[in-house]
């Protein structure tokens, strides 16, 4: 083997290289540090840009309650409108300083005062909400599924409350064409094999009707405003069978993840009582802090239900209504609480005195719901049933449809006031008590005054709970269904495909309805606030109503198999596109990428690349950048930091310095001795690349 100066194949840069390499390494370090000690940026909020202009402020609506027609004393047997006694009714009755509800009957006996002269009292200024979310569904093939859509989840899991005879599907969620939120439900087999959440096992199941629910759960919650939406009900008003719905639910308790609503659904009490003690998970009388929940605060997860919507045929007055003013269509609002009242009525009857809740108010073709006041809770691990269960409520009125609203856009309206302990200057520091008010096309339907339940006694109360919405429709043979099974029928198996026994226990209709599915529509949903109320609050954890924690450290309550966490982060852009062939084949054109299905050219751009995926731009994500972003634009709970265990990092004066010291010490450690070892290697045979030149014979030889 001839013998030859060894060559370096990859040279070192030179030491300029190397100095203006590393002087680059420390400005961005530098950067970095600096940029890690700025403040962030203050977040887009909540609110659509598409929601309009006139649309960003709300007044409350009145209440008008409905009140008994006025007695008539000419239908009474004496009719007689000159007897005496009715002179004497006439001039015994007191002049009204004030009119009244409905107009009399009979003139008064003296004449109404005078109108005054005087200046009016000053009255309070009208409450005014501001918008703090909106959703107007806009922009077309928008999806929900984990991981898509800062505002809502649409679940992929089966649901196995309720006697569900449906799977919940997030292809079942999308944006149409025309700007509307679409639940579709259709009769479609899902075979699942999963655990049972109720009858706790593992279980192989096929379920024919598959639907969908949207849950904005621990991504937007509000603590107190106004809710309103505009929606067109599926299906037909005379078929029973979906249960379409619009409602509200702590966010300490997921729905269909069973798990975290034992103990949990519906409590609203901060009362330490020997029930609540045992049957309330996080009661008044917890004495220590956990999970960043504050000692004697009982916690629960309270419903709101804007409606729950039941079609049918069966009329007010007959049948299961027999003695309701209500029947089929009707929309169920409700407030749905424990601990519940002992004695309650018996389904199906009216409420005696003192066993039903005072200070309810109901509107125009609205009764109370005396075919359901609540439930009994009973779960199967409770090792002391006679002290952990527990009795809830549905404080409910229902409101009577008709054909108009299925199909059809209609405005439904909810108002939440949260009870104040302390009260306010304008109140003279009283205690309040809170309300809830439920709307139908700005008519009063429905008023739960938190005084009734205080009166009650059982220590619940108007919620003050951050609570996410839900949109669903469900399909269960609870409701809607016939109440008894047809002869010969053994009402186990619902399916519109099958034989007698699978398809007899539908109501009538029901599957020639689903021969084509059924779509539940949502124009759009905002939540206003009163911005001087600083009881009213956006986020899924408050400094009042902490619930970060608490679902961090149960995180399998909150998950299915399968899950690493409850929730998926957010995918930004990367879903595959098309490029437009038009836009391809012009080489001039400047928008040579904008996308076909990136959500528009002001959302979304397709990257030219092998395989094409969606780049959004600002304000927009998801995997096609059809979902407008959202945040909470206060962060009240945010995630631990080391400073939140005491740790204290230096201040910029010393990040500086301690970058500029670590800059010495690399050139101390690694380019002086890599000089030295390049000038050792030059004087033992070791040139650089760019000096070595090849010995004469290898140059004779070609080698």
């Amino acid at each position: 083997m001839h013998h030859q100066q060894p060559i370096i194949s990859n040279p070192p840069p030179t030491i300029s290289k190397m100095i203006s390499s590393l002087s680059s390494l420390f400005l961005l370090t530098t950067t970095a540090l600096l940029l890690t000690t700025a403040p962030a940026p203050t977040s887009a909020g909540w609110i659509d840009p598409d929601t309009p202009a006139c649309a960003r402020t709300v007044v409350p609506l009145p209440v008008v309650p409905n009140r008994p027609p006025p007695k008539d004393d000419s239908r009474k047997k004496n009719n007689s409108t000159d007897s005496s006694s009715s002179k004497k009714r006439r001039r015994n009755r007191p002049p009204t300083d004030t009119p009244t509800f409905y107009p009399t009957i009979e003139p008064s006996a003296l004449p109404s005062l005078a109108p005054s002269t005087a200046t009016a009292s000053p009255t309070a200024p009208q409450r005014v909400y501001d918008l703090v979310f909106s959703d107007e569904f806009n922009v077309p093939h928008r999806t929900f599924h984990d991981g898509h859509d800062p505002r809502w989840t649409a679940l992929e899991k089966n649901d196995y409350t309720n006697d569900a005879q449906h799977y919940y599907s997030g292809d079942n969620a999308y944006t149409d064409t025309e700007g509307n939120l679409v639940i579709k439900s259709e009769a479609s087999d899902t075979t699942i094999v999963g655990f049972n959440d109720v009858q706790y096992k593992k279980e192989r199941v096929t379920k024919h009707f598959k639907s969908a629910m949207l849950q904005s759960w621990n991504k937007f919650c509000f603590t107190g405003g106004v809710m309103e939406a505009e929606m067109a009900l599926p299906g037909k008003h005379d078929v029973g069978g979906l249960w379409p719905a619009f409602w509200l639910l702590g966010n300490l308790a997921r729905h269909t993840y069973v798990g975290s609503s034992e103990h949990v659904w519906p409590w609203s009490s901060s009362v330490c009582t020997e029930k609540s003690k045992t049957a309330q998970l996080i009661s008044a009388c917890d004495r220590v802090e956990h999970f960043g929940l504050h000692k004697g605060v009982g916690r629960g997860a309270p419903e709101i239900d804007i409606f729950e919507v039941q079609a049918g045929s069966i009329k007010a007055n007959t049948g299961n209504f027999l003695k309701m003013p209500v029947g089929q269509p009707f929309m169920s609002s409700s407030y749905q609480v424990a601990p519940g009242r002992l004695p309650r009525p018996g389904e199906g009857w009216w409420p005696a005195p003192g066993q039903w809740y005072n200070n309810l108010t109901g509107g125009m073709n609205t009764s109370v719901n005396i075919v359901f006041y609540g439930t009994y809770n009973h779960f199967r691990d409770d090792t002391n049933p006679a002290e952990q269960d527990y009795w809830s409520d549905a404080i409910s009125y229902n409101r009577q449809l008709n054909s108009s609203h299925f199909g059809n856009f209609h405005k439904y309206r909810m108002e939440w006031e949260v009870p104040d302990e302390v009260g306010t200057k304008e109140n003279n520091f009283t205690k309040t008590y809170g309300y809830i008010r439920w709307f139908l096309d700005d008519e009063f339907v429905l008023e739960v005054k938190g005084e009734g339940l205080n009166s009650s006694g059982t220590g619940a109360e108007i919620s003050s709970e951050p609570m996410y919405m839900l949109l669903n429709t469900a399909i269960s043979s609870q409701w809607g269904f016939p109440s008894k099974c047809p002869d010969m029928c053994p009402c186990k198996t619902y399916n519109c495909r099958g034989g007698f026994q699978e398809t007899c226990g539908f109501s009538e209709g029901f599957c020639n309805m689903l021969q084509t599915p059924v779509e539940y529509k949502v124009n759009w949903v905002r939540v206003y606030q009163d911005k001087n109320d600083p009881k009213q609050k956006v986020g899924c954890s408050t400094p009042e109503r902490p619930t970060r924690k608490f679902i961090e450290a149960h995180e399998k309550k909150y998950m299915q198999a399968g899950d690493e966490h409850p929730l998926k982060k957010i995918q930004n852009g990367g879903g595959p596109c098309t490029m437009s062939p038009s836009a391809n084949n012009n080489t001039n054109n400047t928008n040579s990428t904008l996308p076909k299905f990136c959500g528009g050219p002001t959302r979304g751009v397709c990257q030219p690349k092998s395989p094409s995926t969606c780049k959004c731009l600002d304000g927009w994500t998801g995997p096609h950048c059809t979902n407008p972003m959202g945040y909470d634009d206060i962060l009240w709970d945010p995630p631990e930091t080391l400073a939140d265990l005491g740790f204290r990092g230096p201040s910029l004066k010393l990040v500086s310095g301690g970058v500029v010291f670590l800059g010495l010490l690399v050139v101390g450690l690694f380019v002086a001795p890599m000089v030295f070892r390049q000038r050792r290697r030059a004087t033992v045979g070791y040139v650089p690349v760019r000096g070595a030149v090849a010995p004469e014979y290898e140059r004779k030889v070609g080698i």
